[in-house]
């Protein structure tokens, strides 16, 4: 993973989820709109990256994480506070939408 961005894993997802605030990205390498928003991501992950963390979680690698939490479409974005879903988007999304739903979920 690039920069700032956490890889998750069915391993690691619920300790790296369970407390402050992160934003997760449910992707797969063949999808064309996840490679979309892979560098949106990391943007995310570049600013605001003293105040949470943003991670990526492929859902060929983590099967589990994903059925755990209905992912159905990718990809998916869900923030997390202290290990609750706090908001969900599905399909891609631009850089200030993601950063203004981390600073409200702060």
């Amino acid at each position: 993973m690039a920069g700032n961005l956490v890889e998750l894993t069915d391993s690691n997802f619920e300790e790296t989820i369970k407390t402050g605030v992160t934003l997760v990205d449910f992707w797969a390498p063949w999808c064309a709109p996840c490679m979309m928003q892979g560098p949106i991501c990391e943007q995310v992950a570049d600013k605001i990256s003293e105040k949470a963390k943003v991670a990526k979680c492929n859902v060929d690698d983590g099967p589990q994480t994903a059925t755990q939490y209905g992912i159905h479409s990718i990809p998916t974005l869900i923030i997390f506070k202290d290990g609750k879903v706090v908001q969900q988007f599905v399909g891609v999304r631009q850089e200030q939408e993601l950063i203004s739903a981390i600073e409200q979920a702060l």
